[in-house]
């Protein structure tokens, strides 16, 4: 279980990797090649880069999960119940951002440049 919970928090440092890149070269592109109207490109980049980041701390919680079922003390539980709680606020309040924000502004996240 232990290697298991390893491999996923490798995975989250993969996806929060992958998440960085794209929005820079997203922004080096847009810098290049929208600098008259860049507002609702920028907003797009910033929401994209939000949805990789709830992604990874879906993955991160799931790993904490695992290494709890390995003969958890109460302390453990105790821990990991205050990392869920609090990934969980993360987690809501960066889905509320991006759901209002792309309300606001019509943008489809998944757009190209």
């Amino acid at each position: 279980m232990t290697s298991l919970a390893t491999l996923i928090d490798s995975l989250t440092g993969i996806i929060i990797g992958f998440a960085v890149l794209e929005a820079t070269v997203k922004t080096i592109m847009l810098y290049f090649n929208y600098r008259k109207n860049m507002d609702r490109a920028k907003e797009q980049i910033r929401l994209s880069l939000g949805k990789w980041l709830a992604l990874s701390l879906e993955f991160a919680l799931a790993a904490d999960i695992l290494r709890s079922t390995i003969a958890p003390t109460w302390d453990d539980i105790g821990k990991l119940a205050a990392i869920i709680a609090l990934r969980t606020v993360l987690n809501y309040f960066l889905s509320k951002e991006i759901e209002q924000a792309t309300k606001k502004n019509n943008i489809v996240t998944n757009e190209s440049f």
